[in-house]
Formats: structure tokens, C-alpha cells, sequence
């Protein structure tokens, strides 16, 4: 992790709002704020309800609802967004949902510059970061552009409260990851590392209550404000091997994007602890446990998350391709990542053997 005499820290330059109910009572208000007039609302099929009742709050400044978000955002559907919110005549967007609404917000952003609302459903943690992502041709790339940030990001803990409980695990510790990749990040922060750890600490604490009260809305409060610190993170530095990997096995071979990080965080933990072990060190305190990595994959299990990337529908025959495609890319990570160690890796998680 970074001294406190040596880093840059740049603050996202955005406005929350963070109350229960706020979906419908607060996002009518960020669009005059912003001086929008036209607003197009996006989301995918299975929050089709909630979007269409926060395009409602939004009367006549909303000019349609496009229910076409999809994973990993293909650039078809990010095309096909592009074209309606140009033939519309938008002027702003407004994302309800979890990362594939919010992706797919993002990708019409950098193609035309519209400013961007985001009203999270989940605990991805997309609306914190100017990381945008598009798959085509079976392959996932990455970027980051501030034109793609929310300009207002609405969290209302009770748009959460329907998500189901093996979503709301696997969500979540989606988020942690974000956050532990932040401290072991070249460009991370004192600062960063203070909401890295909190974000941990608020994510672990919740979940178990989550998972025993899904309906608790303080505990999704608390899950909710975790996932904003823990995307805070991931928008301030730069992504290592962790997130890589979820964006091969993602855009790829086309495994759920929540899952496949829920099942590699370990994994990829226990690989770069060797080389920093102030970072594992600061995640065992936030968890509470001695060990970073066993504890995160023990947390999966008794929350009943998936804990093997075959189940998630990779197959033995792959593993050598993805790791091919990891070491393919150049990113910063604190280890040195080479093929035969993403490979035993991989088949670890594969397998689901007891991160070491």
C-alpha cells in the first residue's frame, strides 16, 4: 500500500444522493439540476418495473424507456442504444440497475458525451468509476474516460430489497473485490485505503444479515453505502490481475460477471499476497480473520456463493485459453503474471480447492 509521502489522489467529480425512496423522489431533481429536458432511462429486462416507475417520476422530461441492457455490454446492444437515444433527440441518460444498465449508460456516454444518471439496483459499483467496457468478438475490453462518470448517482436502499439472496452474495463480494484490488493498486492512496478497508469491513458485516433478512433495509443501507465506497476505489486507481481475469472468463466464455468474481477474489488474492502482504494484511483486519484470502472463500461458502468457476459453467479445455488471454494483456499487478501461474491459478478456481 502507498506511504503517506508519495501519491495522487483525484477526486470523482460527482454528486450522491443517498436516502431510501430516493429513486422515485430524488432523480426528477439531478435531471433539472443538470438541465436535461430529454431523458432517455435504460435497463435490462428484469428491472424493467422500476425503470418504468422512475421514468414516471420523471414525467415529460422522459422521452423512453429501452429495456435492452445486457451483460458485459455486447457492441450491438450498445449500437442499438446509441441509435434510439440520437433518434430521440436525448439529451441525458438515465441508468436503473446493476452494472449492465450502468455499462450500457456508460457506453452511450462515450459515443456521444450525454450526461449520465445512475440509479444503482445492485452493488456492482459501476456508477463510482469513468470505466467503461464493451465485448465484441468474444473478447472484452476496457477503458476509462471521465465522459463516461455519472454525473449524479442516486443510491436507494430500497431498490434493493427484491434482489435475491444468492444475487445480493455474489453482488457484494463483486464489490469487495474492487476494494481489494485498491490496495495493492501502483496508483493507490492513504485515502483510498482508508475507504478500501471500510468498504470491506461495511460489506462483510452486512452480509450475513442480509442473507438471514433479506428485507432488512437497514442492513442493505449498509450493503449499499459499502458498495459505494468499494467502487470509490476501483474509479480511483488501476485494475490488476483480479479484474483481468473476470474480464476474459466474462467476455470470453461468457460466465456471469458477479459469480465470476465472487469465485476468482480468493484465488487472485492468494496469488499476490506473496508480493503484498500489507494489502492482504489490511483485508484480514477489515474481515476480522487471520488469513485475507482463506476467509474470503470461507465468507462464499457459508453464504452459499458459488466457489468453483466449473460450476459457473467453464470447462477443464478452457483454462489454458484464458490464461493464454491473461498473460496476452499488459496491466499493472503486483506480482510478476506469468502462464504457468495464472494456470494453476485458474485450475484452483476450477476446481475450488482451498485458496494458497
Amino acid at each position: 500500500m502507498k506511504d503517506f509521502l508519495d501519491f495522487a489522489y483525484d477526486a470523482q467529480p460527482m454528486r450522491v444522493v443517498f436516502r431510501p425512496g430516493a429513486a422515485l423522489t430524488a432523480t426528477a431533481g439531478e435531471a433539472r439540476r443538470l438541465g436535461l429536458r430529454r431523458v432517455l432511462v435504460l435497463s435490462g429486462t428484469r428491472g424493467a418495473d422500476t425503470a418504468q416507475a422512475v421514468a414516471d417520476s420523471l414525467g415529460e422530461v422522459c422521452v423512453g424507456v429501452h429495456t435492452g441492457a445486457r451483460m458485459h455490454v455486447p457492441v450491438e446492444v450498445a449500437d442499438r442504444a446509441v441509435e434510439l437515444a440520437r433518434a430521440l433527440g436525448a439529451d441525458g441518460c438515465v441508468a436503473v440497475g446493476g452494472g449492465s444498465s450502468i455499462g450500457l449508460g456508460k457506453a452511450i456516454a462515450l459515443r456521444t458525451g450525454l450526461p449520465l444518471i445512475a440509479v444503482p439496483s445492485t452493488y456492482s459499483g459501476s456508477e463510482m468509476t469513468p470505466v467503461w467496457g464493451l465485448t465484441e468478438h468474444g473478447a472484452k475490453r476496457t477503458g476509462r474516460d471521465p465522459a463516461v462518470l455519472p454525473r449524479s448517482v442516486v443510491y436507494d436502499p430500497e431498490l434493493t430489497l427484491g434482489l435475491p439472496v444468492p444475487l445480493t452474495v455474489t453482488s457484494a463480494l463483486n464489490a469487495t473485490a474492487h476494494a481489494v484490488e485498491a490496495l495493492y493498486a501502483p496508483d493507490g492512496s492513504p485515502l483510498v485505503a482508508l475507504m478500501a478497508q471500510e468498504g470491506v469491513r461495511a460489506m462483510a458485516g452486512a452480509l450475513p444479515e442480509l442473507a438471514a433478512e433479506p428485507g432488512s433495509l437497514e442492513a442493505r443501507g449498509r450493503a449499499l453505502y459499502a458498495a459505494w465506497l468499494c467502487g470509490s476505489c476501483l474509479g480511483a486507481t488501476t485494475m490488476g490481475l483480479h479484474h483481468k481475469l473476470c474480464h476474459v472468463l466474462g467476455g470470453t466464455f461468457g460466465l456471469p460477471h458477479a459469480q465470476t468474481h465472487t469465485v476468482v477474489l480468493p484465488y487472485a488474492l492468494a496469488y499476490n499476497t506473496p508480493a503484498a502482504p500489507e494489502a492482504a494484511d489490511a483485508v484480514a483486519r477489515a474481515l476480522d480473520a487471520p488469513v485475507a484470502a482463506t476467509a474470503l472463500w470461507e465468507l462464499a461458502g457459508r453464504l452459499g456463493a458459488p466457489r468453483t468457476l466449473a460450476e459457473l459453467g467453464l470447462k477443464e479445455s478452457d483454462l489454458a485459453t484464458a490464461a493464454a488471454q491473461v498473460v496476452g494483456q499488459a496491466y499493472a499487478n503486483p506480482r510478476p503474471v506469468t502462464e504457468e501461474g495464472v494456470l494453476a491459478l485458474l485450475r484452483a478456481a476450477y476446481e475450488g480447492t482451498a485458496p494458497v
